[in-house]
């Protein structure tokens, strides 16, 4: 029989649901591949999952793990691209956590020209998920301004080097003073949450004019806060709500400053959407990974079999770029 090892969920809660399992190797249907795992990274959405308090999209796999790394060691039906053997990385909708994941073959990339397995698998969910909510729904132009939320989380990172490459001004929130120098360094202006207002610092560094596009993960009672701080014209991208889904809203902000509100969501969006985002993302984004211009930043790597670790040490915020799962003894 063809078994893997692979973490499973005895339920929901803690990390300690997460246990070591044999499972059978799944078999690409048509449009899929099935990639041989040597990295998987650790995201947001796995730690609601786990909670359930984030269910899987129908036909999904019930296997944690939404960014992988490996070898493409089978084709389904119909599939010309990638090809058997390629080395790539991948954005998936669930499975990531195991020996071998099944991809749709367009959210297949090459792995970047001088990136490891590791700093490959820490790109996929995190970058689909900036390039859809930065450039395409917040329409972010050279010389605008960006605050993003969390400047050190894997989405910040990313969202911060991202904004910087193609042109933008970029403001930061962050928890800790190793944090705040650490945002520097890739080029925002930080803020530490705990010991100022980010809003009020804001509307300070930008003379009274407020940043044009918000990127926000913290939701709750950040929302008016961040209306406050928005731009003439400016946009408030949600995309999670750690402080929580609900909060009062005063509607003037909005009217008085033109000014949009927007969310999504990447797991629940078609192949056809996503492929769309990883043709964007290998024209405009891979090229400057390639030579350096946008780095990977990850803060700790763990075996497969301490998923429950991983998931602790995600969960404690103490983080700084990624944290990724190695699969194997490679």
């Amino acid at each position: 029989m063809n078994l893997m090892t692979a973490i499973e969920m005895l339920g929901y809660g803690e990390p300690e649901v997460l246990q070591v399992c044999r499972k059978s190797i799944p078999t690409p249907g048509p449009g899929e591949v099935l990639v041989r795992v040597q990295a998987a990274g650790l995201n947001r959405p796995d730690l609601m999952q786990r909670q359930g308090l984030y269910p899987p999209p129908p036909g999904a796999s019930d296997i944690l793990g939404l960014e992988i790394a490996g070898v493409v060691s089978a084709l389904g039906p119909g599939v010309a691209q990638p090809q058997l053997g390629e080395e790539i990385c991948a954005l998936v909708t669930g499975g990531g956590y195991a020996e071998y994941c099944l991809a749709a073959a367009g959210l297949c990339l090459p792995i970047p020209t001088g990136l490891d397995w590791i700093q490959a698998a820490s790109l996929p969910e995190t970058f689909f998920t900036v390039w859809a909510n930065l450039f395409e729904r917040g329409c972010l132009q050279p010389g605008e301004s960006l605050l993003v939320h969390g400047g050190s989380s894997g989405i910040g990172v990313a969202a911060i080097q991202l904004a910087r490459v193609f042109g933008s001004r970029v403001y930061t929130t962050v928890g800790s003073e190793q944090k705040r120098l650490f945002c520097e360094g890739l080029g925002a202006i930080a803020f530490n949450y705990r010991e100022q207002d980010f809003a009020a610092a804001i509307m300070e560094q930008t003379q009274g004019r407020g940043a044009d596009v918000i990127l926000d993960m913290v939701g709750g009672d950040y929302l008016q806060r961040n209306l406050a701080c928005l731009a003439q014209d400016g946009r408030l991208l949600q995309i999670a709500f750690q402080n929580g889904p609900k909060t009062q809203i005063n509607l003037l902000p909005i009217l008085l400053k033109h000014l949009t509100l927007t969310g999504s969501t990447l797991r629940p969006r078609s192949v056809a959407e996503k492929a769309r985002i990883a043709s964007a993302l290998l024209e405009k984004v891979w090229p400057k990974l390639a030579t350096g211009a946008i780095r990977p930043v990850v803060h700790a790597v763990l075996p497969l079999e301490e998923a429950a670790l991983a998931h602790r040490l995600l969960e404690s915020g103490g983080h700084i770029g990624k944290i990724i799962l190695k699969v194997g003894s490679w």
